[in-house]
């Protein structure tokens, strides 16, 4: 995991005339994204709008068409995005006696977790999400929001420059979303990374990200959260309900 640097705002993501299709079907077109470092970057919209479509193309699931660039601060060249993805549902089979320290070993190839280096890396990814005593925990029997901690600190292993996070707050209750909101905010502020969240949690955009994007298979409006709710775009989509 890399060490704590501060945004540089610099690093520049673009999606570039990004697309998705099955078989015949277009789902998503026209999507033109500009994301820098240290900001949160939050996707709304109705259900069925391609919002998961398009994180889990981002994240590799599915294919897709366009192009994702990645310019790196040091000389404006594109290079090699890293991304870290929590999806929006996990199955695990709670019978399968695999431990938190297992599961994050196995997912990043990494060296028998009793190896000296190995374990320490892996705490320390817990300890950002204040998860470190679940580390012999069997995967299992965590509850719902240990488990989002857990995958968020296997997210960020991988020093991604994009971290994807398709509602991983789905099902925590309101002490725990607002943990979650407050870690992410951590991420953001302290890491080199940009962050892409897929959320319904209209409250709690319009008080965290940085900027929205209104998804309906295309961009209908993209800005600020004040910007894109007083919006007549955003009134199609949620009816005349003010969130800020």
């Amino acid at each position: 995991m890399k060490k704590i640097i501060k945004p540089c705002g610099l690093h520049c993501i673009k999606l570039i005339d990004v697309s998705v299709s099955f078989g015949d079907k277009e789902v998503l077109h026209d999507i033109n994204l500009h994301i820098h470092c240290g900001t949160m970057t939050a996707i709304i919209g109705r259900n069925g709008a391609g919002k998961s479509t398009l994180v889990r193309a981002l994240a590799g699931e599915i294919p897709y068409g366009g192009s994702l660039e990645f310019r790196t601060r040091e000389d404006g060249n594109t290079s090699r995005i890293r991304i870290g993805y929590v999806p929006q549902t996990i199955n695990i089979d709670p019978a399968i006696p695999v431990s938190v320290a297992d599961l994050l070993t196995v997912y990043h190839g990494k060296r028998p977790v009793f190896l000296p280096g190995s374990r320490d890396e892996i705490k320390k990814a817990l300890e950002v999400f204040d998860a470190a005593d679940l580390i012999d925990e069997p995967v299992g029997k965590l509850s719902g929001g240990q488990l989002q901690r857990v995958l968020l600190a296997n997210a960020i292993m991988g020093d991604p420059d994009l971290l994807l996070l398709d509602e991983p707050v789905s099902g925590i209750d309101k002490v725990g979303m607002d943990i979650f909101y407050e870690k992410i905010t951590y991420l953001k502020e302290h890491f080199d990374l940009a962050v892409v969240l897929v959320s319904h949690d209209l409250d709690y955009v319009a008080k965290h990200a940085d900027r929205v994007v209104l998804l309906d298979e295309s961009i209908l409006k993209s800005g600020s959260p004040r910007e894109v709710y007083d919006s007549d775009e955003f009134r199609g989509v949620f009816g005349d309900v003010r969130y800020m």
